[in-house]
């Protein structure tokens, strides 16, 4: 299928959710730097930059700040190659920030993001983003945590299906930060029962609803079309009618895990959108995320997309051969490899 949208029609891939600027030292805690690193990061225009790399039309919705944080996502988000037509800008309200503080072998996250600009989305958005005329929507998670209308938002796109044919990819996302488990599991839920493609980690999904295997997340899930649930280094299970696959995770360096679930959640969709088949399709998201583990940035630089899909097209012996180092990826090549093989 083509990934180019007619004249004059909008970007058959949309992306909705709220995306902030990220404040970061390159190398240890904040508080021993004298100067912090500006990035972007969003799950949902992660998603939307990861898909536009792989060479999509893809469009990204939120609401942002007219401020020079606003102007800073716009930019780069546009650099990126995604599409900004309906993003809306709001005078009375700021752009969020979060800081990241790396200590030891861990990061944590701070965020400074309520009233924002984006907590101002509600279903009357929905009028303005075509979606009668997009293939699909992607959604995450943290967006009913922003706001009675933030979520009213969700409501009326999962559940109510205000548009009917837009197929709806969900990432469940939980941010322990913006809600608490008891009141977060059941809505997160209902969310999941309602789309077209599920995504979710299973330790979230333990932590959620108290199911520690892939296929228990399957039992509270049964109906979803295409459920993925990814079980970090070890690998990801796509469930679909009663078929379950497994793809395994690639042996990749670590530098920084935030960012790497919007990768994955990147490379499936398009794996998917190409109708490349499910064990591409995983390994394609197994790249994707192994690429984002080795930068500090959600959204690094990454190889040409035509080769991290001309690797993602290897059978399991090869697969199982690739490790992934944070030294030169632009090296990375558009082949099949013949036997193990360090990507460096």
């Amino acid at each position: 299928m083509t990934n180019l949208s007619p004249e004059g029609s909008p970007p058959p891939l949309l992306c909705l959710g709220e995306t902030m600027v990220l404040l970061t030292a390159d190398d240890g805690p904040l508080e021993e730097n004298s100067h912090v690193g500006i990035h972007v990061g969003g799950a949902e225009s992660n998603v939307a930059s990861g898909l536009a790399h792989l060479g999509h039309d893809v469009e990204w919705f939120s609401r942002v700040g007219d401020d020079p944080f606003g102007r800073i996502i716009i930019d780069f988000l546009r650099d990126r190659g995604v599409q900004l037509d309906t993003v809306v800008v709001d005078s009375t309200r700021s752009t969020g920030i979060y800081l990241k503080n790396r200590e030891a072998d861990r990061s944590r996250v701070f965020y400074y993001r309520s009233g924002s600009a984006a907590s101002a989305m509600g279903p009357e958005d929905l009028l303005s983003l075509n979606l009668e005329r997009r293939s699909l929507c992607h959604v995450s998670g943290i967006t009913p945590a922003l706001s009675t209308t933030a979520d009213a938002l969700m409501q009326r796109l999962i559940i109510e299906r205000e548009v009917p044919g837009v197929q709806v990819s969900f990432d469940v996302n939980y941010r322990p930060a913006l809600w608490d488990t008891a009141v977060a599991a059941p809505r997160l839920l209902e969310l999941a029962r309602g789309a077209d493609i599920v995504v979710v980690g299973r330790d979230e999904a333990e932590a959620l609803w108290d199911t520690p295997r892939a296929e228990d997340v399957r039992n509270i899930l049964p109906d979803v079309p295409h459920l993925v649930v990814k079980d970090a280094a070890i690998g990801a299970t796509h469930f679909a009618a009663d078929r379950a696959t497994f793809e395994p995770a690639l042996k990749a360096e670590v530098v920084d895990p935030v960012g790497a679930g919007d990768a994955f959640a990147a490379g499936f969709l398009s794996g998917m959108v190409r109708s490349l088949g499910v064990p591409r399709a995983l390994r394609l998201g197994h790249l994707m995320a192994g690429l984002t583990l080795q930068h500090v940035s959600d959204l690094p630089a990454l190889p040409p997309a035509k080769s991290i899909l001309s690797l993602s097209d290897v059978g399991p012996e090869d697969w199982a051969g690739i490790s992934l180092s944070s030294s030169h990826l632009d090296d990375l090549r558009s082949f099949i490899p013949k036997g193990p093989v360090h990507v460096s």
